[in-house]
């Protein structure tokens, strides 16, 4: 149960400095890009890389690790985990796997967007109206 507790708090703290610093950057620049989510991802990868070298240098416990790497950067934003998980692949030699991960992440995930739009628009619309 206690990770639990690490994963929830941590939760909390990358949700909201998520919702702080995009919101910030929105004002701060032109609206018609995101660049909100863009400061959060790239935020993101570079802060999970600094701790990931810094956990790899020093012992860090378990629930240090949940709470950092799962709680609050699993939170402010999934990109990083995406990233640390390519670099890694691309690390170990694992080139083909990488470009799989970047390509179906990528290419899947923009499909499927679509596809739930299309479902809940032509289906939920359909369902709403009978």
């Amino acid at each position: 149960m206690g990770r639990f507790i690490f994963v929830a708090v941590g939760g909390a703290i990358g949700a909201l400095s998520r919702y702080w610093i995009a919101g910030l950057t929105h004002r701060m620049f032109d609206q018609g890009f995101p660049w909100g989510t863009l400061c959060v991802n790239l935020m993101g990868s570079l802060v999970i890389g600094l701790l990931w070298g810094v956990s790899e240098a020093i012992e860090m416990s378990y629930n240090m690790r949940v709470f950092l790497f799962l709680g609050i950067l699993g939170s402010f934003t999934t990109f990083s985990a995406f990233s640390l998980e390519n670099f890694s692949l691309l690390r170990d030699g694992e080139y083909g796997w990488a470009a799989l991960n970047m390509f179906l992440n990528v290419f899947l995930g923009l499909v499927l967007v679509f596809s739930g739009h299309w479902a809940a628009t032509r289906c939920g619309t359909a369902l709403l109206q009978s």
